[in-house]
């Protein structure tokens, strides 16, 4: 029998109707740039795979499951692992298809993880020690079945949520070293290079911003085979998206829309104009984002639980996502300002420099809240340690100042000066000069009002401390391909940010961000006591090693952490069902979006 309560719900949500299609605004200066899903560390983002790549090609498991954390073995192309011991676990693939017909298969799975033994330094979710250096073996051991068998026991869940998951089969259509020169890249590691050259070719360049070849994305006998719900129908060279339906797909339920499109955004103020004009007409957005920066201006006078769209035609829909915002500290540059970083004292003091209260108040209108350490704060979750509830360190630029003047800085005047040099207690530490000044460049994506006045006021309170902030704005793609890709520029910065961070894709541990060659530690942060911690996290699970670890790692301030807000506050056309709840990963499924009553 149903309950009323359910009635209610049955009653109010509308017949889907299919058909149609949905424009989504991209985030300022990141429109999806990587196609091929062995993304490397400097294209490895939300923008690149969870909103664009995953889209088409699906991982062996999917997380997030009814707008909460966990798998969703539906939408998995796998059923659940079964372990056979402590240390090996089988997966058997479900009977589905790709595009072109062939059978996702166990031979799809080994391609992956060759890909991964050879080429696992290029693939931005690797970490060293973990999938697959922590393998003794793995295996087809039938057509539709991979046997995995690790050198140790490690935490299951773990295994699952944060090893299995990066799995991403791979058709035999991109088998091959050139359009009609079949490899065995499934059978071979020694046919994985070239197989990798000529589907980084298929791609193009990573970094590069005119690359031609996303022009062809469409039309390319590789990228066309895919076995999500969505292909990709056009890529303009101006970064205009267009994905229409997989008809050919096995996951429950095709996609209602008839496209669905994904438009670049250069600035701020081209979204809150956009979002000025409403969800109708041509050149409308039906998802789009609340600027930070212009959410005052925005909201009236709602609350921060409440606000008011921009158009009554949009409804508002924050976004939050398992995510640690985070300022980038360098700490392979050589120069006098990264010897300065590299001294725990001078990060604990940039730190304390950074007003996240106010930031929270008056720059994101309330949506966000203090972060202190590596493991998020929202959602609550066990995982979080008691010790990094309270904000450890907080805005506190009296702090800051003392900071440096108990390690031998005069700071009377800003920047201050060095005046006891060299390692030692009461010093300013290794490698650091008579004379040296406490000067620091961020760089920072422009076209982000948010970030522009984060970065400002940070640099402000730094100056009542004694450290100077001297401040670059450089739009988002080129920051991230100069600083994280170019080996002539990596180690020339010092600071740097997008306002991003990292957006956990299954447990809150830190192998990928923090452990020493970790692909998606951009800093180059190494230390043997965070590694050995961080490698604790990953064989228990008990929840004191997941506490220790991040205590450590609060209190090393490895990079600035930034206060946390919504991944995005959408704007969602009114008339646009389907879209709740979200995914806790930041993962989209525009596959069960339909239009229907307002």
């Amino acid at each position: 029998m149903t309950t009323s309560a359910s009635m209610t719900q049955a009653q109010a949500a509308p017949e889907p109707a299919r058909g149609g299609t949905v424009t989504w605004a991209c985030r300022v200066g990141f429109p999806p740039t990587a196609i091929f899903p062995f993304t490397p560390p400097e294209r490895f983002g939300l923008r690149n795979i969870n909103e664009f790549q995953m889209l088409m090609f699906r991982p062996l498991y999917w997380l997030g499951k009814a707008g909460k954390p966990g798998i969703d073995y539906d939408l998995s192309l796998a059923e659940p692992p079964v372990w056979e011991d402590g240390r090996t676990v089988t997966v058997t693939l479900k009977p589905w298809k790709w595009s072109n017909g062939e059978a996702i298969c166990a031979d799809n799975v080994m391609f992956w993880m060759n890909m991964m033994v050879v080429k696992g330094s290029r693939f931005g979710g690797s970490a060293p020690g973990s999938f697959p250096d922590n393998l003794t073996a793995y295996e087809k051991v039938a057509h539709d079945r991979v046997r995995f068998t690790f050198d140790r026991p490690y935490s299951r869940t773990w295994v699952l949520m944060n090893q299995l998951t990066l799995i991403t089969p791979m058709p035999r259509a991109w088998d091959r070293v050139a359009d009609d020169v079949p490899a065995s890249g499934s059978t071979s590691l020694a046919d994985i290079p070239a197989v990798y050259d000529y589907l980084v070719a298929q791609n193009g360049e990573w970094t590069e911003e005119s690359n031609h070849t996303r022009t062809r994305w469409a039309d390319s006998p590789v990228w066309s085979v895919v076995n999500g719900p969505w292909r990709l129908k056009r890529y303009t060279m101006d970064g205009v998206v267009t994905l229409v339906p997989n008809e050919r797909y096995s996951g429950p339920g095709l996609p209602y829309l008839d496209e669905f499109r994904q438009i670049p955004i250069s600035h701020d103020e081209q979204m809150y104009r956009l979002l000025s004009d409403g969800p109708d007409g041509p050149g409308a957005v039906q998802v789009g984002y609340l600027p930070a920066g212009l959410m005052s201006e925005t909201a009236g006078q709602a609350t921060a639980e409440r606000p008011q769209p921009v158009a009554q035609g949009y409804r508002p829909l924050p976004v939050t996502a398992y995510c640690s915002r985070l300022m980038l500290i360098n700490f392979e540059n050589s120069s006098a300002a990264g010897r300065l970083l590299k001294q725990a004292y001078l990060r604990q003091a940039l730190q304390c420099c950074l007003d996240q209260d106010f930031v929270i108040r008056e720059i994101f209108q309330g949506y966000g809240h203090r972060s202190s350490g590596p493991v998020p704060a929202v959602p609550d979750s066990a995982y979080l340690s008691p010790s990094q509830r309270d904000n450890p360190i907080s805005f506190d630029t009296e702090r800051a100042r003392r900071l440096l003047a108990e390690h031998g800085w005069e700071v009377t005047a800003t920047p201050a000066v060095c005046r006891r040099p060299g390692a030692g207690p009461g010093r300013a530490g290794e490698g650091i000069a008579a004379g040296d000044t406490a000067s620091l460049t961020i760089r920072y994506a422009s076209g982000d009002v948010a970030l522009d006045r984060l970065v400002r006021r940070l640099a402000s309170d730094a100056a009542t401390a004694g450290i100077e902030l001297r401040l670059e704005s450089v739009p988002g793609n080129t920051l991230l391909s100069e600083d994280h890709s170019k080996p002539d520029e990596q180690t020339r910065w010092e600071l740097n940010t997008w306002n991003g961070g990292w957006a956990y894709y299954g447990l809150p541990t830190g192998e990928v961000l923090f452990k020493t060659g970790g692909g998606a530690n951009y800093g180059r942060y190494s230390d043997p006591r965070a590694d050995e911690l961080i490698d604790k996290t990953l064989i228990s699970d008990d929840i004191s090693a997941m506490h220790e670890y991040q205590d450590y790692i609060a209190e090393q301030v490895p990079v600035i952490f930034m206060p946390s807000f919504p991944l995005r506050l959408l704007e969602v056309a009114r008339n646009l069902h389907g879209v709740e709840p979200v995914n806790p990963y930041g993962l989209i499924n525009p596959e069960n979006w339909y239009y229907g009553p307002a």
